[in-house]
């Protein structure tokens, strides 16, 4: 199996997990000096795709020392369990509170069929595995690892997931940012540049917590962000200023609509206007059924995600 890989900078590639469709999910391989880590991992069947990218650099599964997950939401953390199989040196690093998911997967799971259904869930992620205990490795907020001598540090980052870190590089100067600067796929780019739009995918959206990501990560002064959805984007005060905004508007929809008969179909629509608009303003081209291609999956998750604050902040 040949992986669809982009060669970035500073020796980071970006591997296309395949997850739903092409270039919708990202893992990132890091290389310094003949050792290696991946930042995130997309699902089992993305296993095979890694390795073959780890080969195509001319190394093999003792040089790499990390897997690193931003969280473990699924498409960033499904295929962790199996690529830890496969990879005698490696250790997991992940935050405090998705460890015990990835040691024991039970409640991930159930969360995950909660969202898509039984049958989906089986057939999009496979049988997730569980990892070692004496594998895991949980860093402090503001810990740093060092691979091979290139130090990452980490940085707790709320407002997407309570269970989320952000990897801040500075040999690169970059962020490998999991889903805590949205999700921006080329797709939609333009000549205007990039376009970024915040995800609230269920079940932990925080608003406020958001805002102060986008903050923490502006605030490692980074050149460029390597998102998991989908790899790098520059240009990032605007795009900074184009999260912010996003997160307040997604909040408006939700509140507009919070009393409604039909609510999750109103946010539906109402993000779905949000985005065409802001893509209009953007210069795409591509009509609206292109738009809703690449962002449908996006469109319905995140209202669920907005519905459940709607209820959760009732509490």
């Amino acid at each position: 199996m040949t992986a669809a890989t982009t060669t970035l900078n500073d020796g980071i590639t970006a591997i296309d997990t395949e997850y739903a469709r092409s270039l919708q999910d990202a893992s990132h391989l890091i290389v310094e000096d003949g050792r290696a880590a991946f930042v995130d991992t997309g699902v089992n069947k993305s296993v095979p795709l890694l390795l073959d990218a780890l080969r195509a650099e001319g190394l093999d599964i003792g040089d790499v020392d990390y897997v690193i997950l931003t969280h473990v939401h699924l498409d960033h953390a499904g295929g962790a369990g199996q690529l830890m199989q496969e990879l005698p040196n490696a250790r997991c690093v992940v935050h405090r509170y998705g460890a015990k998911h990835m040691i024991d997967p039970t409640r991930l799971v159930a969360g995950t069929e909660a969202v898509y259904g039984v049958e989906q869930t089986r057939e999009i992620y496979g049988t997730i595995l569980p990892i070692d205990e004496q594998r895991i490795h949980v860093p402090e907020d503001g810990d740093w690892i060092s691979l091979n001598g290139r130090e990452l540090q980490f940085l707790n980052t709320e407002g997407h997931a309570r269970h989320h870190h952000v990897i801040n590089d500075p040999a690169s100067q970059g962020v490998f940012t999991g889903d805590s600067f949205g999700v921006s796929y080329r797709e939609l780019d333009t000549d205007n540049g990039e376009i970024v739009f915040p995800t609230t995918t269920p079940v932990q959206f925080d608003p406020v917590e958001a805002h102060k990501a986008v903050d923490r990560i502006m605030g490692c002064e980074p050149g460029q962000l390597y998102l998991t959805h989908y790899s790098r984007v520059r240009n990032l005060d605007r795009l900074a200023e184009q999260m912010h905004r996003g997160i307040d508007a997604y909040v408006a929809i939700a509140e507009q609509h919070e009393h409604d008969t039909d609510r999750s179909a109103n946010i539906r629509n109402g993000l779905t206007d949000y985005y065409a608009a802001q893509l209009d303003d953007h210069g795409f081209t591509g009509g609206r059924d292109r738009m809703l291609e690449v962002l449908d999956i996006d469109i319905e998750l995140n209202a669920q995600g907005l519905e459940l604050w709607l209820e959760k902040r009732k509490q």
